[in-house]
């Protein structure tokens, strides 16, 4: 499992200049266009983590407008998306310094299994098959799942049962909410399990998928670049919204991060987060992990 740590450093706007980051390793230091001044509520009780003084946060970077790398003119990444602000929000809420490590989606559920990390931030699912591996703190965004797939093949699907033909292959990210919803309403297609989203936007519009499982947004997202790709279903799931991953039995974080998540959300913060985090969303991103220079892979 290829992984990466950064300390984050956000700036005060998301909007300001986004500075490069330095490869692998625990020394590296990164700067998140992810947004703002948070003006924290106030102080929370001294918890455990994994790291002294520091909120340690496992990320899959592919996952726009959560998290993703926004380029500036010269193609430098800086980290971004409204869970790396949340994340640095909690992280001062509670008077900690914030260090993210970047893994695919599946690494970050494992990062948590283990205890190598104090959160997991992914948009994930409160789903109650990963309550072995970590806590759940409250929802603190709702979204929605979606069937997707590109315009010329828009017809073809009006309902779910037009999801489950014999013949036709649907991906879904490796160890994802969505490859648990492809495996119950698409069970007789040939389902492509891929590690990260980009893959499957890759392979949608190369013809060698038929269609996908995306959360909503994040599909949203990817149709603002790729107007080929069309959003033609609503898919039903019984939670639909995105909490944070917190290593299990750790009730004093768990409490502080719901206090956190309630602060940004009374305070305006969280949707200040998600507005700035699709704008820029909207411009050059790069979606996926770096190489061990802290550069865009090829």
């Amino acid at each position: 499992m290829k992984k990466k740590l950064m300390a984050i450093a956000l700036t005060a706007c998301m909007a300001l200049s986004l500075a490069a980051c330095g490869g692998s390793g625990s020394a590296d230091t990164q700067t998140t266009a992810a947004a703002a001044d948070t003006g924290a509520a106030g102080e929370t009780a001294a918890v455990e983590t994994v790291k002294d003084g520091v909120l340690t946060v496992a990320t899959s970077p592919d996952f726009a407008p959560y998290e993703f790398y926004a380029l500036d003119e010269n193609g430098n990444p800086t980290l971004a998306g409204f869970d790396m602000a949340l994340a640095k929000y909690i992280a001062d809420y509670m008077g900690l310094e914030l260090e993210v490590v970047t893994v695919d989606f599946d690494g970050v559920l494992m990062e948590l299994q283990t205890k190598s990390v104090d959160l997991g931030m992914a948009g994930l699912s409160p789903d109650p098959s990963r309550e072995n591996a970590m806590d759940f703190s409250d929802i603190y965004y709702r979204g929605g799942q979606s069937f997707v797939t590109v315009q010329d093949h828009a017809d073809d699907y009006k309902t779910l049962d037009d999801a489950n033909k014999a013949g036709i292959s649907v991906g879904a990210q490796t160890g994802s909410i969505q490859l648990d919803l492809a495996n119950q309403y698409s069970a007789d297609t040939d389902i492509v399990s891929l590690p990260k989203v980009t893959d499957i936007i890759s392979e949608l519009l190369a013809g060698k998928l038929d269609a996908a499982y995306i959360e909503t947004d994040v599909a949203i997202s990817y149709q603002r670049n790729y107007p080929e790709l069309a959003i033609v279903l609503d898919v039903p799931y019984e939670v639909e919204g995105s909490a944070i991953g917190v290593s299990k039995g750790n009730e004093g974080l768990l409490n502080a991060v719901n206090a956190a998540i309630a602060a940004a959300l009374e305070d305006g913060s969280l949707e200040n987060f998600v507005a700035e985090a699709n704008e820029l969303a909207s411009g050059e991103k790069y979606e996926g992990l770096l190489d061990e220079e802290g550069k865009v892979q090829e």
